[in-house]
């Protein structure tokens, strides 16, 4: 699995995949939609998709002698790695703008979604709808991918479109809260998110290992 793995990362892997990690840093961006940097980092491992198809690695890797759900998980694994990544790197502006910047005009007259745990929360959000959509929709075929992608597409930005407008709804305004107002709620949608993302992920591992078995390469 180890050795899997490394192949992932230094063979399979475009190089997109770790550069577009980067996008974490738009949480510092004001009169942004944040939660768009969420979608590039998919984008990114999606180009990884593109060239693992065209470099033909599932077949290469399947002739290997490992399992055949290995191979599956080795892909998880990798995408999961990039995520958390991301995850961890946009968590620092989120931290800066919650304590150092939280009274800077430019944030508080921002009229688009403000970076707090909430954010984070939708991000879980976005990244785990990425593992069920589309890379386990990937997985029905292990080779065609533009399907999923594009479905994963609409979805994601549904779910930076209601992000975006839920605060500015009176009974969920607590959502755009400043600094550590708020911070049960916060903290509430923050481990719904942790949550939602490990149950779409763990469905989707699974569905991917069974219906990658079923595959005749």
């Amino acid at each position: 699995m180890r050795k899997l793995l490394k192949k992932e990362m230094k063979l399979a892997a475009s190089p997109l995949s770790y550069i577009f990690i980067a996008f974490g840093l738009m949480a510092f961006l004001p009169g942004y939609p944040i939660l768009v940097g969420s979608f590039f980092v998919c984008l990114g491992l999606f180009q990884s998709f593109q060239y693992m198809r065209e470099a033909n690695d599932i077949t290469y890797t399947a002739l290997l002698p490992v399992a055949k759900g290995d191979i599956v998980r080795a892909k998880y694994v990798f995408c999961i790695m990039i995520e958390l990544c991301y995850f961890i790197l946009t968590s620092v502006p989120v931290l800066v703008r919650m304590t150092v910047l939280s009274e800077t005009a430019v944030y508080r007259n921002n009229v688009l979604m403000n970076a707090n745990l909430v954010y984070l929360g939708f991000v879980l959000l976005v990244l785990g709808l990425f593992n069920l959509i589309f890379i386990g929709g990937f997985f029905k075929t292990a080779y065609k991918f533009a399907k999923p992608f594009v479905v994963f597409i609409v979805v994601a930005f549904l779910v930076v479109g209601i992000g975006e407008t839920l605060f500015h709804i009176p009974a969920f305004s607590a959502l755009n809260a400043f600094g550590f107002t708020h911070i049960g709620l916060q903290i509430g949608v923050l481990i719904t998110g942790i949550i939602v993302f490990a149950l779409l992920t763990a469905i989707s591992l699974h569905w991917s290992i069974k219906n990658f078995e079923k595959i005749d390469l």
